[in-house]
């Protein structure tokens, strides 16, 4: 597979007081370069949330940081579905280095996060194939091993 690249945007809480509050989203949109406001952004998909019915969220690290990790984890590495390839919160069987990953990518990367946020797919395979390395894991999935 070729690699895309992609702006993961992740909208926490969106919605006016006559709307009320609404899910996080979490969307894989086409990169576009320049100020902060963005204009016209083209959104190639919005990831599923888990099928448990336990949604997005980020800011802190939990179970809804967890399935925001693992579905944008699952998306950037092309590993596919996150139940099916064992990084899902509660996937079974699980991948034990996956879920790992997956716990400190939350902690490291979304427990620091606002209510709206936009990051390359770089971003997240640079970090993996730090994380990979660090742990001294020559195994790589899929899309870390890809020049970004």
């Amino acid at each position: 597979m070729a690699y895309e690249d992609r702006t993961y945007h992740g909208i926490q809480g969106a919605g006016s007081n006559e709307d009320g509050w609404q899910p996080a989203r979490l969307l894989a949109e086409k990169p576009e370069f320049g100020p902060t406001q963005r204009e016209n952004v083209k959104v190639l998909r919005e990831l599923p949330e888990p099928e448990d019915g336990g949604g997005f969220d980020w800011g802190y690290d939990g179970t809804g940081t967890s399935h925001t990790a693992a579905a944008r984890l699952a998306d950037a590495l092309d590993l596919g579905d996150p139940a099916a390839c064992g990084i899902a919160f509660i996937a079974h069987p699980e991948d034990q280095i996956l879920i790992q990953l997956r716990e400190d990518f939350c902690d490291d990367v979304l427990s620091q996060l606002c209510d709206e946020w936009r990051l390359r797919r770089g971003v997240t395979l640079r970090w993996s194939r730090a994380w990979y390395l660090q742990h001294g894991i020559t195994d790589l999935p899929t899309r870390t091993d890809t020049d970004t």
